[in-house]
């Protein structure tokens, strides 16, 4: 079993790597500073710990790097500034993930689909509840009843690595954000459930994006094949619910998009084997 500091020296190298080999991702920054003493790698590197520490919140893996591997980030700054800094490379978070999924021969011919909610507040609170309500956070209906908050909708290939995602409102229904998945897997073979059927997303699909859409619907005597194959989705929204990806501390939008970008490249990081377990 690795332990944290081999984890931490993984993340650490792949982070540091992918950025100089690709350093025109820093120039977002306007100013004269484009090369800080507390890098980028640095600070994206202890927000990937909160997986390896197992913690739900990205300060308690911020306090537990700053004190059990202080020496080993020198001039780490305090957790406000790190917070900022590290929400201004959601990103560069975005380019690491699609990154990490590109390795060990990496497929996307056939995708699988669905949506998770992201709830921001328990039911008992939902006739008062108000947290992200202006930053879209909306009323949605799963199988298992209301939930105030957003919807993680997200794609996975056949091997298990995420390949893109979106989090939109709580009440946009899974064939809306359909077209926006397909496009980021590039064309193939997408299966999903119910919730997608229909001939006009079908068609759309498949003329926009060269997808061929299958739902279970579709699929008659071969449906328990297509829902063999997409209990790995169920596998996947599994491990991001281990790693607290619907608890949410986040205040606006764009933190929470954030975080859940830092929990799916952790995903792909340990799925692609990069990172050890």
């Amino acid at each position: 079993m690795a332990t944290i500091i081999d984890q931490m020296t993984e993340i650490y190298c792949f982070v540091d790597d992918y950025l100089k080999a690709h350093s025109g991702l820093a120039h977002w920054r306007r100013s004269p500073n484009q090369q800080p003493l507390f890098t980028d790698a640095e600070v994206i590197t202890i927000a990937l710990m909160q997986g390896c520490f197992g913690v739900a919140t990205l300060k308690k893996a911020y306090l537990l790097t700053a004190f059990n591997q202080g020496l080993a980030f020198p001039m780490l700054c305090s957790y406000k500034q790190w917070i900022a800094r590290l929400h201004a490379l959601s990103d560069i978070t975005g380019h690491l993930c699609e990154s990490a999924r590109n390795c060990d021969g990496f497929e996307v011919n056939l995708s699988i689909y669905d949506s998770k909610p992201i709830p921001v507040c328990c039911p008992i609170r939902h006739g008062r509840v108000r947290l992200l309500r202006e930053e879209g956070a909306y009323f949605g209906k799963t199988s298992k009843g209301w939930f105030f908050g957003f919807k993680l909708h997200a794609s996975i290939n056949i091997n298990g690595h995420f390949i893109g995602g979106l989090l939109t409102s709580g009440n946009t229904g899974d064939r809306e954000a359909a077209l926006a998945l397909a496009h980021m897997a590039d064309g193939g073979v997408a299966l999903a459930d119910y919730g997608y059927r229909g001939k006009n997303i079908a068609q759309e699909l498949a003329d926009e994006s060269e997808t061929l859409l299958i739902t279970t619907f579709d699929a008659g005597e071969k449906r328990a094949l297509i829902s063999s194959l997409r209990e790995r989705v169920e596998t996947f929204f599994s491990q991001l619910w281990s790693m607290f990806v619907d608890q949410v501390y986040s205040r606006s939008w764009q933190g929470l998009w954030s975080t859940i970008k830092l929990k799916l490249l952790n995903y792909n990081l340990r799925h692609s084997g990069i990172l050890s377990t």
